[in-house]
């Protein structure tokens, strides 16, 4: 009976804690005006940035639109280490792209699991919290194919200015900010980060860096977008402080149909909420932050993309551009290290009370990092960007969690089933588990996004057409190497950790390959293909006379007018790491440009010469 109560009160300490800890926001739910300067159409990452920077100046009406709800519906979207229990929830579109012809092949119907976020703060409030700006060589190369004024020295001040650095030994560096909205803190999550992740990069030549500093090349413990053990996504970050200013106005569960052009002029949208059809018109600018999936759908239901692929969906054209192509994506795939020293994590210890109280009433314990604690970049020449990444993940999950991040992958049913065997063989015979995932940073292999139909609640025909290129297979394989090369260092061996393969068993398609051959791991990488979800490139930016782009330097799309795309969708080549941070720093520099002021002109002065 003591037992009995003790859980009743714990339970109603829980509950108290946790409504007296939120805070007392809703969304405007007052009727919109018929018209505002700008509406922004998607509440995700770059819209909420945009949103807030926008409101700034009191004379300017902001509208955002989002077609998904409240972040503060789901609690697990705060708790970084309930990340993946948000994947197919509500808040997931829970997108699947056409079946592959060279990769994804142990996925059901062959098709890639692409979850993003559909809710305040769109993929910020879903994905893996990774602060990642990307190499310099990245914006430069920009620069040089077309898109003036996104240089590396262009870009850092932006990067900085949204920067609220709560990592101590990075608190001095002139790479960093100090007061912005983002809360970026450390991804230390275990010892494994710096007694063996960092050593063992050492041990093969590679240095410990800030990947955001100076030179992104080397190892580095991850940085992440949480502040005080929560998530810190852009709705948090950004658009919950802006919400109290009068001029902006947020609607959710609003459904964009269609962008109001005339006269090659956005004059407004169309959107359903709560069943009924709206129209509203914009003053100044319609402004598309839908994501790389979403934004170029919008613009080819309002008839602008490639023209006769729009007259094939009997939409009238109203500017032939090739919106929809150059999908890029960053892929990866498992690589299991079986150790003596790390333990399983259980779904009871997870949801311990002592646990979810800890994380409740003091903001601290297991609950509060992701567990993708290190990264890595790695190239051949200093002087170009990084050609692969390695994201180091702590700690494995019992069968009853893995089970849903298998469903949310959409592994083949008998895959699923043998490797959550494999888990619990593991667990039974006390054998701990880490991951080390590489990643594939600038595929040649190109993909597109295109309608489905007209019906604007139809998904569009995803197709990143991964490992297409021969030369993207060769330098994924690459990254298989050198992980396993990992192995063979003294830091490894130390915990006696042993390279693993959890899904060899279950690629009966590859048995034919000598273990551990190329011709082995080509066939093993071309099953088990997941995206890092990192698309970008469908609305891509270019110069003004670039027939390859949708819009230009100053993110406004060819021939129409008051019309611009600010997302990860006009990025001209995805970035070397993960595009949550260059998606920001994107919405920071198109503010100002909308806006014709520059905000960062004093960072500027201190980052020339960096």
């Amino acid at each position: 009976m003591v037992l009995k109560w003790a859980g009743i009160v714990l339970v109603v300490a829980v509950v108290v804690i946790y409504f007296t800890k939120k805070e007392n926001i809703t969304e405007d739910l007052t009727p919109l005006n018929s018209s505002y300067d700008y509406i922004i159409v998607g509440a995700g990452t770059a819209g909420c940035v945009l949103a807030n920077r926008l409101s700034e100046d009191a004379d300017s009406s902001v509208l955002i639109i989002e077609a998904g709800g409240s972040e503060d519906e789901n609690m697990n979207i705060s708790i970084p280490l309930g990340q993946g229990s948000t994947l197919l929830s509500k808040e997931d579109w829970n997108f699947r792209t056409e079946p592959q012809k060279k990769a994804c092949l142990a996925m059901h119907d062959r098709k890639c699991a692409w979850p993003r976020g559909k809710v305040l703060g769109g993929s910020s409030s879903l994905n893996a919290m990774q602060y990642v700006r990307g190499s310099r060589h990245d914006y430069d190369g920009w620069a040089k194919e077309g898109c003036t004024g996104w240089s590396y020295r262009d870009v850092l001040p932006y990067f900085i200015k949204s920067e609220d650095i709560q990592i101590p030994e990075l608190q001095n560096s002139a790479y960093h900010g100090k007061g912005g909205y983002l809360s970026v803190s450390d991804g230390t999550a275990t010892p494994l980060n710096k007694n063996v992740y960092a050593r063992a990069m050492e041990e093969l030549g590679h240095p410990i860096t800030d990947c955001n500093g100076k030179s992104q090349i080397g190892y580095c413990s991850s940085q992440e977008t949480t502040r005080n053990g929560a998530r810190d996504s852009t709705a948090k970050a950004f658009l919950r402080p802006a919400m109290k200013r009068k001029n902006l106005h947020v609607s959710i569960n609003s459904h964009v149909t269609k962008i109001l052009i005339k006269d090659k002029r956005a004059v407004g949208v169309s959107f359903v909420r709560n069943n009924r059809k709206h129209s509203i018109m914009a003053n100044k600018e319609v402004i598309v932050s839908a994501g790389t999936v979403s934004s170029p759908q919008i613009l080819m239901l309002s008839g602008i993309g490639p023209k006769e692929h729009l007259k094939s969906k009997g939409i009238t054209v109203k500017a032939d551009l090739p919106v929809g192509e150059n999908l890029q994506d960053h892929v990866m795939t498992f690589m299991d290290f079986h150790d003596n020293t790390t333990s399983m994590a259980t779904i009871d210890e997870i949801m311990s009370p002592v646990t979810i109280i800890q994380y409740l009433a003091w903001g601290s314990g297991f609950l509060t990092k992701s567990l993708l604690e290190g990264t890595a970049f790695l190239t051949d020449d200093e002087k170009i960007p990084p050609h692969l990444q390695f994201h180091f993940y702590s700690l494995m999950i019992d069968p009853r969690v893995t089970s849903i991040m298998l469903d949310v992958l959409n592994i083949d049913t008998k895959l699923k089933d043998g490797k959550e065997k494999e888990y619990q063989r593991n667990k039974d015979r006390n054998i701990g588990t880490f991951s080390i995932l590489p990643i594939l940073l600038h595929p040649k292999s190109r993909g597109t996004i295109r309608l489905q139909s007209n019906d604007p609640f139809d998904p569009p025909l995803m197709d990143p057409n991964y490992l297409d290129h021969p030369d993207d297979i060769k330098t994924f394989l690459r990254g298989v190497r050198e992980v396993l090369r990992l192995g063979s260092t003294k830091a490894f061996k130390s915990i006696g950790a042993s390279s693993q393969d959890p899904l060899k068993a279950y690629n009966p398609q590859c048995d034919n390959h000598s273990p551990d051959s190329d011709e082995y791991w080509i066939c093993r990488l071309r099953h088990h293909t997941y995206t890092v979800h990192h698309q970008t490139s469908t609305c891509r930016m270019g110069a003004t006379n670039d027939p390859n782009a949708v819009v230009d330097p100053e993110l406004r799309v060819r021939g129409i007018q008051n019309l611009r795309v600010v997302d990860a969708s006009v990025m001209r080549n995805v970035p070397s790491g993960n595009t949550n941070a260059p998606t920001i720093m994107i919405a920071e520099k198109a503010a100002d440009m909308i806006r014709n002021i520059d905000s960062v002109k004093s960072i500027r002065e201190k980052t020339d010469q960096l």
